[in-house]
């Protein structure tokens, strides 16, 4: 995990986890859409996965 890619999921989390696939993007998108900080959680659970 890059320090860009961690800076991008505290700006904009699903724009962090594009290249994950498209229910990640989902998933992290509709976490954001509840509250930032879940989706901020969410896009870095998503990150630190291998």
């Amino acid at each position: 995990m890059s320090l860009l890619r961690v800076i991008l999921s505290i700006i904009f989390p699903p724009l962090a986890v594009i290249d994950r696939g498209c229910g990640s993007v989902l998933i992290v998108f509709l976490l954001t859409l509840c509250g930032w900080i879940p989706g901020v959680i969410g896009a870095l659970v998503i990150l630190n996965k291998n």
